[in-house]
């Protein structure tokens, strides 16, 4: 179980009955948030912050723990900043800064100055907050009661990002073949995401997975194949080249599992001995949260390995898309994102039919497929860009839409979608941002989860949605 560890400062200026009082709260405090986060982390409290070498003790215990994935931290009384100086220079992890208090209201007939100095978290915490600017270290704050729903959700919401940064930090990425050549967007420095992001980013020759492929045994396919018709419609007569599929599926899963990777790409431009694009097979991987990125895309397929963890335990879909074609009636503009066949069956509407159409790409056998048409419902579309100096986070507001009419001839899946303020505004901001193709779209997550990911760990952010206007555009491109 993931562990968020819960740091209360105080000092000892008011006496032991006052720490002891810290304690007892800090105690309830930490038990009722670890009730309502239950299921996603334990909430284990540590000794009070008292003096510098509490707090340095603290901040080693959870940077060296593996099982935490973040800190919370709140000022019961005023705690002098000067103390958590050396500790927050040894912690590794997110930091949540809890600005609250003990008590919902004032004792306004008994408030007296023993009072007073226990339950001043205003003036602790503006003390604690000072000192976070002055180090510059990236954290989230939660302002409100504690126990009040929008607070809770705000942590709750720390928990997902901070496990979901405690993933990236040990995801491995293997790209089989390069970036598909001529591309830039999708291109980027391996070295520094790692650095930022802690993706181990390596190329594995097409030959290691084909090694694999002609080892798989007919039992393997069968088994695989079982699992397909389990989940998804037969809509074609053309099974070997469905169980061709199942075999780069099961071959890609050894390779997964021996090298401990967490997200792949793989490109047309190199398949060489191997007879299709993987198509259902990575389809099906995406369903079982490995992150994909096509054309070599590491970017993207680290992102989304990254979301899908975020997104855990939520209503919705999250997966990669691609920006394809527009349909553009006036004041009614829509997009269909789809790829040339590894759309996520997160996004089915429907149950999804297996079928096997030429690819018209990469001179390969004709792969088979999952084809339906997407769910609908607010999302947001997010993607990650190399600057050349720093990486840029971009996330969009969108609607997801059913599709007007029939796509009976379009051979892949896809999703249609609305884009906010307006289709102008939306997509020219998209553009002056230097956003990608390539994308993560998500009906789970929200911009405020992609801004708390972004402020964690340091990078860039240009949001786009209803409060969006066309004044913005131009201080988009200035960035």
């Amino acid at each position: 179980m993931d562990k968020i560890y819960f740091v209360v400062g105080s000092q000892d200026l008011y006496g032991d009955e006052c720490l002891r009082q810290v304690a007892e709260d800090s105690r309830q405090m930490a038990e009722y948030i670890g009730e309502k986060l239950a299921g996603r982390a334990e909430v284990v409290l540590l000794p009070t912050v008292e003096n510098s070498d509490i707090c340095i003790a603290n901040m080693r215990k959870a940077s060296c723990d593996d099982d935490c994935v973040g800190v919370i931290t709140w000022m019961h009384t005023f705690s002098p900043a000067k103390m958590w100086i050396k500790g927050l220079q040894e912690l590794r992890k997110p930091l949540l800064h809890l600005h609250t208090q003990f008590n919902e209201r004032l004792p306004y007939d008994k408030i007296d100055m023993d009072f007073m100095n226990l339950n001043q978290s205003a003036h602790g915490d503006r003390e604690y907050g000072f000192i976070l600017a002055r180090m510059n270290i990236p954290h989230e704050v939660a302002a409100g009661y504690y126990k009040d729903e929008k607070v809770i959700q705000k942590i709750s919401a720390f928990c997902d990002t901070a496990r979901a940064i405690a993933y990236s930090k040990k995801l491995k990425v293997a790209t089989f073949g390069n970036n598909m050549r001529e591309v830039a967007v999708t291109d980027g420095d391996r070295v520094e995401t790692q650095i930022r992001y802690g993706w181990e980013t390596n190329y594995y020759g097409i030959g290691d997975l084909v090694k694999l492929i002609d080892a798989v045994t007919e039992a393997e396919i069968d088994a695989k194949m079982d699992e397909y018709t389990s989940k998804y419609d037969m809509d074609t007569d053309r099974i070997d080249s469905v169980r061709e599929q199942a075999r780069y599926e099961v071959a890609l899963e050894k390779f997964i599992e021996k090298n401990k990777i967490g997200a792949f790409t793989d490109t047309f431009q190199d398949l060489h001995n191997m007879k299709q694009l993987p198509g259902i097979a990575a389809q099906n991987l995406m369903a079982k949260g490995i992150g994909f990125g096509p054309e070599g895309d590491y970017k993207i397929s680290a992102l989304s390995a990254v979301l899908m963890r975020m997104a855990e335990g939520r209503v919705g879909a999250t997966g990669f898309i691609e920006d394809y074609t527009y349909d553009l009636p006036s004041g009614a503009e829509l997009e269909l994102a789809s790829h040339m066949l590894e759309v996520p069956v997160a996004f089915a509407a429907t149950k999804p039919k297996i079928q096997v159409h030429p690819l018209g790409i990469g001179g390969k056998e004709d792969p088979a497929r999952l084809v339906f048409d997407g769910i609908t419902g607010d999302g947001i579309q997010v993607t990650l860009v190399d600057m050349g100096d720093r990486f840029r986070i971009i996330c969009a507001d969108i609607e997801l839409v059913k599709q007007p009419e029939p796509m009976p001839l379009l051979p892949v899946a896809r999703i249609m979608y609305r884009h906010k303020p307006d289709f102008s505004i939306g997509t020219a901001a998209w553009c002056y941002a230097g956003g990608a193709h390539h994308s993560v779209v998500s009906t789970a997550l929200t911009r405020a989860d992609i801004a708390m990911f972004a402020r964690l760990t340091g990078t860039e952010l240009i949001t786009i949605g209803d409060d969006t206007t066309e004044a913005d555009l131009q201080k988009f491109f200035m960035k």
